[in-house]
């Protein structure tokens, strides 16, 4: 045993043989926690304050101790004071553990209380990217993003991978083909950091028989989930797989966002605590905190306090880790407007962490998107601080678009503007519609079916007597609640959802859509899943097949998206290009909007669109088309596979065009 040293916290390898550094301003003892292997006895050593302390860090050298297969946690004692929650017996995992060792099995409930370690592997050989660092990388206007779940994605046996791989990062790798026959280009995984699956198995509680499938509630920062590792292979096994399954993904040309829970952790609030690793290392550090205990800006109990200097250190260092290790292309901030709060819960116009991020040499270069809100009313949508790299998820794009296209009346002149970028929210200073992040449904909330066939959420198998979830979906069933036999409905659930992919997808801004949508995956009306690891939260391969025809409208529209120039602009419209075929702007009842993008410069054919919501069929007049061209139906929503979308266009169009009830039309003007 040697002093060590206070850089860089967390297990290191010095010559002389590890380091430990943990930060704790607060505490006044700090004991390292060995053991070797999951079965050794526990080694304690007693730090001592007068040499193993440097200023707000606690370090020290074990020599001669294996370079792999060590576990490893603190002990920290410190005041009772209103702050603090010190507690000398509890285990505490290491802020900056690189990998975590806990339960190996995902929701082995026979390892339900295990215990999380620190693990480190300084024997790895480097990882063989393969060139991966001069991969080309997707421009933000050209992102089509999904989001998804690395479990979900595999885990149901009509994956057809091999069971010991399901629901793996391995695994993952197997069914990359159908994410490039999609043709989306970038995947937002659901949170992979470690956290506990089983922790509303802890006590009796109304949710105590649920599994968090979602991952929002994270233990540790720096570490893959690793019961996302094939065949129980640990921590070690998951970070390499892990590292596979990027590198095949660029190889696919899909580049990797992760949504990341910097808002909270894992470890509760005043009423159900859950102590692991911050609440004991240094309390009134990690968390805001005010006279009545823990400020909740999540709804989750607790809030991290990222505003201040220790704990903005700690993101930064996390974020780049994820960057530099395993090559991830960016992030989607969970309720990122916690983010741009100060220490004592107020708004701040420059947050300092959100600066440090844009002007950071490795993050600056990422991709970076804001859920511009949080549980305590901070709504930035339009106004997230930005410094022109910030894109966000356009929540006002969601609820117009449903409420347009479910027939509400007064939503015609936000219709287009949504669909043109929503400069309103986004043409300031030097940002772009591409900062927008569009999109219809998301994880949380109603999938693209239930959205069309569900008038209200049915969520009391979450056992909080359905006062979970949204209350304000702006739905409908189409005119009966859930799985119904009728034709009628069916068919007009059909149109729905191809006239919101097209809208998604026709718009100005980055468009995302959630795994399963290319099937119209249902969650049967549930719209907050987040404790159900079943086939609610699963890719269902044999309703892929039996879909055949959604996936493949789906898909043609994507891929159309892609390769016409008016669809994916780095610049938001100017009146040159786009013509509003409107004399109804101000009328509430008008449900049909109808306009031409023109090529100009850019080429690709100009493109008529018209939605009509209405509950009649509007024969609308068309536009002449450009000189030496004429109008060719590319898309119409009323018909059926593979009449809605004819990539070559079908002739034959007369000067009026009858567009059906709910439904949307795209013609392109062709020589």
């Amino acid at each position: 045993v040697s002093n060590g040293q206070a850089t860089p916290l967390g297990a290191s390898k010095l010559r002389e043989g590890v380091n430990f550094a943990l930060f704790s301003e607060h505490g006044t003892s700090v004991t390292l926690c060995v053991r070797l292997g999951t079965e050794g006895p526990v080694k304690e050593i007693v730090l001592d304050p007068q040499k193993n302390r440097t200023g707000n860090v606690w370090h020290i050298c074990l020599e001669n101790i294996p370079l792999s297969g060590v576990l490893y946690g603190y002990h920290v004692d410190g005041p009772r004071d209103k702050n603090s929650r010190f507690d000398k017996n509890t285990l505490l995992l290491d802020p900056y553990a690189k990998y975590v060792e806990g339960r190996r099995i995902f929701a082995d409930k026979t390892q339900k209380l295990a215990p999380h370690w620190g693990t480190f592997d300084f024997t790895l050989s480097e990882f063989d990217w393969e060139g991966d660092e001069a991969r080309t990388r997707v421009p933000e206007k050209d992102l089509v993003i999904y989001e998804m779940s690395v479990r979900g994605f595999t885990k149901d046996q009509s994956s057809g991978v091999a069971e010991e791989v399901r629901g793996s990062y391995l695994g993952f790798i197997d069914k990359i083909p159908h994410l490039v026959e999609l043709g989306v280009t970038a995947v937002e995984l659901l949170p992979i950091f470690e956290y506990d699956e089983l922790e509303f198995q802890r006590r009796p509680n109304p949710r105590d028989h649920m599994v968090n499938a979602w991952g929002y509630s994270t233990i540790n920062f720096f570490s893959p989930m690793s019961r996302f590792a094939s065949n129980g292979g640990g921590p070690i096994a998951a970070s390499l797989e892990l590292k596979q399954m990027v590198k095949a993904l660029h190889k696919a040309g899909i580049e990797v966002l992760l949504d990341v829970v910097y808002n909270h952790t894992n470890e509760g609030g005043n009423a159900d605590p859950y102590v692991t690793c911050f609440r004991g290392v240094d309390n009134a550090v990690y968390y805001m905190m005010d006279a009545n205990g823990y400020m909740n800006y999540s709804g989750c109990g607790n809030t991290l306090n990222c505003n201040h200097p220790v704990v903005t250190e700690f993101i930064l260092d996390s974020l780049k880790h994820w960057v530099t290790e395993y090559h991830i292309d960016g992030f989607r901030f969970d309720l990122a407007s916690v983010l741009c709060r100060g220490t004592n819960g107020a708004p701040l116009a420059n947050p300092p962490l959100i600066r440090a991020i844009c002007k950071d040499e490795v993050l600056s270069k990422c991709k970076l998107i804001a859920e511009p809100w949080d549980c305590g009313g901070l709504y930035l949508v339009g106004a997230f601080p930005n410094w022109d790299r910030w894109a966000e998820w356009n929540g006002k794009y969601r609820d117009d678009l449903r409420r347009f296209v479910k027939g509400d009346c007064g939503m015609k002149r936000t219709l287009a503007t949504r669909l043109s970028g929503s400069a309103d929210l986004y043409n300031k200073n030097q940002r772009k519609p591409y900062h927008g992040i569009n999109f219809i449904v998301a994880h949380d909330g109603f999938t693209l079916y239930d959205l069309v066939a569900y008038n209200m959420k049915h969520n009391d198998a979450n056992g909080e007597r359905g006062q979970d979830g949204s209350n304000d979906n702006f739905s409908w069933n189409c005119g009966v609640e859930g799985e119904t036999g009728d034709q009628a409905v069916n068919g007009l659930r059909a149109r729905q959802m191809k006239n919101l992919h097209v809208a998604l997808m026709f718009s100005q801004g980055t468009p995302m859509m959630i795994m399963g949508d290319e099937y119209a995956h249902t969650k049967y009306g549930n719209n907050n899943t987040y404790g159900h690891d079943t086939s609610l939260n699963d890719f269902l391969w044999t309703q892929l097949q039996k879909k055949k025809d959604h996936f493949a409208f789906f898909s043609k529209v994507i891929k159309f998206r892609l390769k016409h120039p008016l669809l994916a602009r780095s610049e938001f419209l100017s009146n040159s290009d786009v013509t509003w075929h409107e004399t109804q702007w101000d009328n509430p009842d008008s449900r049909f909007l109808a306009f031409t993008l023109h090529e100009g410069k850019l080429g690709g054919g100009d493109l008529y669109m018209a939605f009509n919501a209405h509950t009649y069929a509007v024969n609308a007049a068309l536009p002449r088309p450009p000189g030496g061209k004429r109008w060719l139906r590319l898309i119409d929503t009323h018909f059926a596979h593979p009449e809605d979308f004819c990539e070559e266009g079908v002739g034959g169009l007369q000067e009026r065009y009858s567009v059906v009830p709910f439904s949307c039309i795209v013609l392109i003007a062709k020589s």
